[in-house]
């Protein structure tokens, strides 16, 4: 499996997204934001994303364990990291996990939380993203795409959903991150798929999928085109044209102007 990989942040701020590929494994963490609450944690996003990203390509790097298996080792190995900080704090540090693996004669996957896998068949594009986030809370949600980014009623009603969200998540009535303990690791959806069955895959943070789910602005046979001929710059790039005609998100509400951005591009034919 040949992997082509870039990472590029939204803003001025510091990249919370993690990527890496190897000729068996592709990865995409995307780090959730805080919205400047407390998290209990003096590392940080980035810091969290960063191991995190590590001790999974580590765990997997056994083809007998599974990728559940593997999340869920990472998750304890990462909380083993910084018992100093406040673990239980509901906004402790967190991401999505995507994850594509090749073993002889097929493509296994993971995905926990919106950060997507598209799989390029012979008939089409199959996505592999995990939406029980926007099940939650939709009110709060509205409230924030209502205004424009930048302003203080955004930045407000964004703490206000944030606030709301971190009592959802990893509960049962919620959603799912990876978080502080490994237990996030058994509500992925995971799966497999025969090699000779696809052509080419795409793993994403939202920052990217965006342009096609949330923008619609290319459709996937376009975006795999310039993942193709570009690479995954050439479609972080994309992203960008398109958020610079709509800098305040007015016509596509959003968090924040730019999203961090990280793609993958697995190719093996």
């Amino acid at each position: 499996m040949r992997v082509a990989i870039d990472t590029q942040p939204g803003g001025a701020g510091p990249n919370e997204d993690w990527v890496a590929g190897t000729p068996t494994l592709a990865i995409v963490l995307d780090g959730l934001s805080t919205a400047g609450l407390d998290t209990g944690c003096r590392h940080g996003v980035p810091w969290y994303v960063a191991h995190l990203g590590g001790q999974l390509v580590a765990a997997l790097a056994d083809p007998g364990s599974t990728l559940t298996a593997g999340l869920a080792s990472a998750l304890e190995r990462v909380a083993a990291l910084h018992p100093e900080c406040d673990l239980a704090n509901p906004g402790t540090p967190s991401a999505t996990v995507a994850v594509l693996r090749q073993r002889e004669g097929f493509f296994d996957h993971l995905v926990l939380a919106d950060s997507p896998i598209v799989l390029e068949g012979h008939e089409g594009f199959t996505v592999i993203t995990d939406l029980r986030v926007e099940d939650v809370l939709p009110d709060l949600k509205a409230e924030v795409e209502q205004y424009e980014t930048h302003t203080a009623e955004h930045k407000a009603a964004l703490k206000r959903f944030v606030t709301a969200q971190r009592q959802t998540r990893n509960m049962p009535n919620g959603y799912w991150v990876a978080a502080s303990t490994p237990e996030a690791a058994e509500h992925a959806l995971v799966g497999s798929i025969p090699a000779e069955e696809v052509g080419a895959a795409a793993v994403l943070s939202d920052g990217v999928s965006r342009l096609v789910a949330e923008y619609r602005m290319a459709t996937w046979h376009e975006a795999f085109t310039t993942l193709r001929t570009g690479g995954p710059q050439e479609l972080i790039n994309s992203v960008r044209k398109v958020e610079a005609l709509d800098p305040t998100g007015r016509r596509w509400p959003r968090y924040k102007s730019g999203d961090d951005a990280s793609a993958a591009f697995c190719q093996w034919s």
